[in-house]
Parts: structure tokens; C-alpha cells; sequence
């Protein structure tokens, strides 16, 4: 009877601790399930970043590459074939307009010349004195006009003669820098050979193409700015000129500019990169181009308004390489949301981290 009264015991004794465990359990469950966020419970919020849209300034650009070329290039050769008495000119230096540069030997012109301007003296002392006789009739009209002719005829050979020593005399035809001499004093040289390049660089001229959807655009007087890669140096230029036809192979058109180049610091033949504004706006509308939220409905963006993020839909305009103009669906005054976009959802709750104005 004892043992039957200590088994039933035991037995209540373990019956009571298995439903004190199980009872822990299910309330333990029921803390964590507790605190869980159901359906409708509370949203994790998100700490975002956000800046008031104010409207700034902005330039369409467009950019391409270009070359720059010679304001006046031309190749010094001879008129005449001779042989060379005088070079006057350093290499690499700048001349005026007009300098003599080369000098071919112009002995027997010289020579001709004299003889010329002997024989122009005694016609026009002839032409003189039938002149005097005709006024006094003591000669014919047409011994006068023989007189008056030959003295005519003495004076084209003397401007002829001098025509041709001009010929053997190479001036600057412009102000420019000489470059490397290929001749030598007593180098005989014909009208095909090349004596140096003379070229002017200020101002110096930029070649470029554009595609010819900007044809329109390119006028004359417009601005662009060149750059330099390997200083990074700006200069500001003016389009003088465009090519009227377009180019069929490349579908682009030409266009020229003219750049100050007072320091010499555009050398002909160099490579440049242009950019060209097309339009100017006082007061656009841009966003940071990574705030653009691609969707199947169009491009929105996240605005903050009473603590949620909501998803608003935008047209965008002109891109840079950092921002993207709004045309609408942003007014001066909205907050956009600039951080955390991809965890982001529809009317998310969330709180201002920083704002920056």
C-alpha cells in the first residue's frame, strides 16, 4: 500500500513539472510573437538624406574633339630661280610683314637697271625739248608724240627690271614665326624649292565636327571653349565660320574657330578638346542623376513629405555628368530624398538624417 501511495506521487510529481515546462514554452512563444511586426504593426524606420530643391543654373553642352591649325601657313619659296647671296632671317623667330628674308643674286638685273634708268633720263630730256618746240610750233604733233613714246617705252623697262628684282627678294607676306630653314647661303635653288614655313598662331584656329542634328546650332560669333588635355588649360573661342554641306560618310558637319593664343601656348596641329554650350538656363530644376528611379511607368524619385518617402513621378530634360534636369514633377521647395534609395518603398516611414539647403 505504501509503495502504491509513493509511485502515485512520483507520478503527480512529474505530471506537474512536464505541464510547468510546457507552459514556459508556450508562453515564451507567445513574448517573441509579441514583438514581432505583424501586417499591420509598426515599419522599421530608415535614417535618410535629403536636399531642398533650389533652381540653379544650367548649360546644355555638348563636347567633341578638335585640332588646331595655322591663323596663315604658307611655304617660303623663291620667284625665281638663282642662287642665294643673303638669308636673313634666324630660325624660329618671329618677323614683321615685309621683311626680307631671302636674297637671290640679282647682278645682271642690277646692271639692266642702270642701263634703264640712263635711257629714261635721255627720253625725258627728248620729251622735254620737243615739248618746248611744239609749244613754240617749231615741231610736229607727231615728232612730239615719237618723243613722248619712246620715253613711255624707257619707263616700262625700267619697271619691268625692277619687277624682276623684286622677284629674287623673299619677304614676310605676313607677321608670323619662321620654322626650320632647309637652303644655305650658296645654295642655288629653283621656284620649287622650299626655303622654311612661316606660320601665324594668334590668333590660331580650331577644326572640329559636330553631328549634323546640332547644324542649326553652330551660328557664327558663338562661344565655345577649348581645352588643352595635357595642361588642362580653358581658352575661349568664337565660331567664324561652318561648313555648309554635311559630310555623307560621318553624317557631321565642319565648323572653324578663332582662339587668343597670345602666349604661344596652341601649337598648330595639336589635339584639343571642345565644348560647345547650346543653351543657357537661369533656373532649372536638377537632381543628382543616381536619386532617378527607373520604373515601368517613367522615372520618378523619392520626396519626403510627413515623415514617408513618396514615390513621385518626374520628366526629365537635359543630363549632365552628375545631375539630370527636371522639367516636372518637382517645384522649388520640395524635399528630395539623396540616400538609402534602394531599401526604399512607397510611403515608407522614414527620419531626416541631414538636410542640407
Amino acid at each position: 500500500m505504501k509503495n502504491k501511495k509513493r509511485l502515485i506521487s512520483v507520478i503527480s510529481v512529474v505530471a506537474i513539472i512536464a505541464i510547468l515546462i510546457l507552459l514556459k514554452v508556450d508562453f515564451s512563444g507567445n513574448k517573441e510573437e509579441g514583438n514581432a511586426p505583424g501586417p499591420g504593426g509598426p515599419r522599421r524606420q530608415i535614417a535618410v538624406d535629403i536636399v531642398v530643391i533650389q533652381p540653379q543654373k544650367l548649360q546644355d553642352k555638348i563636347f567633341t574633339n578638335g585640332t588646331t591649325v595655322s591663323n596663315e601657313e604658307v611655304e617660303l619659296r623663291s620667284e625665281t630661280s638663282g642662287k642665294i647671296t643673303q638669308i636673313l632671317f634666324e630660325e624660329g623667330k618671329r618677323v614683321k610683314k615685309g621683311d626680307l628674308l631671302v636674297k637671290i643674286n640679282d647682278a645682271e638685273l642690277q646692271a639692266t637697271l642702270k642701263k634703264n634708268l640712263s635711257r629714261e633720263t635721255l627720253a625725258r630730256d627728248k620729251e622735254a625739248r620737243f615739248k618746248q618746240l611744239l609749244e613754240k610750233n617749231m615741231t610736229s604733233q607727231q615728232e612730239y608724240d615719237v618723243a613722248l613714246s619712246e620715253l613711255n617705252g624707257v619707263i616700262a623697262d625700267v619697271e619691268f627690271t625692277r619687277a624682276q628684282i623684286e622677284k629674287t627678294e623673299v619677304r614676310a607676306p605676313f607677321d608670323g614665326i619662321v620654322g626650320l630653314r632647309s637652303v644655305s647661303v650658296g645654295s642655288f635653288i629653283s621656284t620649287q624649292t622650299s626655303i622654311a614655313k612661316l606660320q601665324s598662331i594668334n590668333p590660331i584656329k580650331i577644326d572640329f565636327s559636330v553631328p549634323q542634328k546640332y547644324f542649326g546650332v553652330l551660328k557664327e560669333g558663338k562661344s565655345i571653349n577649348v581645352k588643352l588635355p595635357n595642361t588642362g588649360k580653358t581658352f575661349i573661342g568664337k565660331i567664324y565660320a561652318v561648313e555648309p554641306k554635311i559630310e555623307e560618310n560621318t553624317r557631321t558637319v565642319k565648323a572653324r574657330a578663332l582662339v587668343s593664343n597670345e602666349r604661344n601656348e596652341l601649337t598648330p596641329g595639336a589635339y584639343v578638346e571642345v565644348e560647345i554650350i547650346l543653351e543657357e538656363l537661369s533656373s532649372a530644376i536638377l537632381v543628382p542623376s543616381f536619386t532617378i528611379v527607373p520604373d515601368i511607368e517613367g522615372e520618378k524619385v523619392f520626396v519626403y513629405k510627413n515623415g514617408r518617402a513618396v514615390l513621385q513621378k518626374v520628366t526629365t530634360g537635359i543630363r549632365t555628368e552628375k545631375d539630370v534636369q527636371i522639367i516636372s514633377g518637382l517645384e522649388k521647395g520640395d524635399s528630395l530624398i539623396v540616400s538609402g534609395i534602394i531599401q526604399l518603398r512607397p510611403n515608407m516611414p522614414v527620419t531626416i538624417k541631414a538636410s542640407n539647403k
